[in-house]
């Protein structure tokens, strides 16, 4: 009878440790970083661009991706490779995807290569929180409520191929939006240091901004950054 007993007990302890480690493994990171782009900088480049086939995107910052972190400045990628993108399931989405999250790389295409790289390397280990449907949603969410060009220009910063330091664009935008950026340049054609890529981080729930727990490993900037027309 006391064996019985233990083994119902043993069974109970590894369901328990058997559950433990699978949701370790199914939420495999800590937060998310939202990456918004530029695209004057991508184009002001010796690589330049190429627009997608529904036309030159609108004059403000596109989702590169919301990437799974952790705080340890490592993360996941490639979490299930049989979740493929499947553009039916974002059918409604699309436009805004356009709009919102378009593709810059040469040879001009519709966005589905870029969408489905960002789906299949970073939103499939993120499947304890989103569905395909639901990840690119959340993203298309987290950009429009910050509106990072309106607290930019609010602040003064305007992208008109004008110069700015480092503290003024990180102030416009925590004033504009309550939250600090790290703030990533890459080089336009001249070598000038231009303002590329934002980085804001997001809760591991993936639907609110928070104080970032650890800074990537950005390209950083010169003491005058250009922000570029487009």
């Amino acid at each position: 009878m006391a064996a019985r007993s233990s083994l119902k007990t043993s069974v109970a302890l590894l369901l328990v440790l058997g559950s433990a480690v699978g949701y370790c493994a199914a939420q495999d990171y800590d937060f998310f970083y939202l990456v918004l782009q530029w695209p004057g900088s991508y184009c002001d480049t010796k690589q330049s661009c190429c627009y997608p086939k529904s036309g030159k995107p609108a004059a403000d910052f596109g989702i590169h991706g919301l990437w799974p972190n952790r705080d340890d400045g490592s993360y996941p990628q490639n979490c299930n490779p049989d979740a493929e993108f499947d553009p039916s399931k974002v059918s409604d989405l699309l436009s805004s995807l356009r709009a919102n999250w378009p593709t810059l790389a040469c040879p001009t295409n519709d966005g589905v290569r870029f969408w489905g790289h960002e789906w299949e390397k970073h939103g499939t280990c993120a499947a304890d929180v989103f569905d395909e449907h639901g990840y690119f949603q959340a993203a298309l969410r987290l950009r429009d409520n910050l509106g990072v060009l309106r607290a930019l220009t609010a602040g003064g910063v305007n992208p008109d191929g004008g110069y700015y330091t480092i503290d003024q664009i990180k102030g416009a935008i925590s004033q504009g939006t309550g939250f600090e950026p790290y703030v990533e340049c890459n080089r336009d054609e001249s070598g000038n240091s231009q303002l590329y890529q934002l980085y804001f981080c997001v809760n591991a729930a993936g639907d609110s901004l928070i104080e970032c727990p650890v800074l990537p490993r950005g390209r950083p900037c010169g003491k005058r950054i250009e922000f570029p027309a487009f």
